[in-house]
C-alpha cells in the first residue's frame, strides 16, 4: 500500500461550492481506476471542525505503483494542475491498513494525523507503535478504515482514518468526505505491511 495526498489551500472567501460541483461532476472518473485502493475527495472549510483554512485535499491509498503513476503521468492529474496550479504531492510508504466496525458504511469524515519520527529512536519500535495505533483507532465506534504510513524523506508518521459519522474518535486535521472512489479497497492488504 502506498499513500498519497495533495492539499490545495484556497482563499478564506473561496466559494467551496465550486469544489463540491467539481467533485460531483468528476468524482466518478476514478471509481474504476486500475491499481487504486481508494480515493477520498476531501475538503476543509474555514471555521468547520477547527479548520483555519479552506482546502481541497484528496487522499489516495494505492494498491500498485503502476496505478499511481498512470494517474500522475497519464493525464488525469493534469486536470488538477490546470484548475488549481500544480500542487506538491506528498507520498508515504504503507505500514498498516485495518477495517473498522463501520466498514461498508458511507464515509462522512476523514482525519489525518502526522507526527515526526524523532532522531535516535529504534525504527522497528516506532513503526510497531504506529501499527498498534492504527489497530486501536480501527476498533473505535464509527471507524470505517484506518491506514498508517511513513514518509522516510521527512521522517513523518501518518495515520489516515475514515469515519461514518460526524464525531470521529481520532485526533488530527478533520476533512469532509465529498466522494469515495474505492475500486480496489477490498484488495488493499490488511494488517502490517512487512
Amino acid at each position: 500500500m502506498h499513500a498519497m495526498q495533495y492539499e490545495i489551500t484556497l482563499p478564506a472567501d473561496y466559494d467551496m461550492g465550486i469544489v463540491r460541483d467539481r467533485v460531483a461532476r468528476r468524482g466518478h472518473l476514478l471509481d474504476n481506476w486500475p491499481g487504486l485502493g481508494a480515493k477520498a475527495y476531501l475538503v476543509r472549510e474555514r471555521g468547520v471542525h477547527g479548520s483555519p483554512v479552506n482546502a481541497y485535499a484528496p487522499f489516495y491509498l494505492w494498491n500498485t505503483g503502476e496505478g499511481m503513476n498512470a494517474f500522475l503521468w497519464g493525464g488525469a492529474f493534469q486536470g488538477v494542475a490546470d484548475d488549481f496550479g500544480r500542487p506538491a504531492v506528498r507520498q508515504w510508504s504503507g505500514l498498516a491498513v485495518e477495517d473498522g466496525p463501520a466498514v461498508g458504511s458511507p464515509a462522512a469524515l476523514a482525519v489525518r494525523r502526522r507526527e515526526p519520527v524523532p532522531d535516535g529512536v529504534v525504527l522497528s519500535e516506532v513503526t510497531a507503535g504506529a501499527v498498534a495505533e492504527a489497530g486501536r483507532l480501527a476498533r473505535e465506534d464509527g471507524a470505517l478504515l484506518v491506514a498508517a504510513a511513513v514518509d522516510t524523506r521527512n521522517w513523518e508518521l501518518l495515520w489516515f482514518s475514515l469515519w461514518a459519522h460526524d464525531a470521529p474518535k481520532a485526533e488530527g486535521d478533520v476533512f469532509r468526505v465529498l466522494h469515495l472512489s474505492a475500486p480496489g479497497l477490498g484488495a488493499l492488504p490488511r494488517g502490517r505491511q512487512w
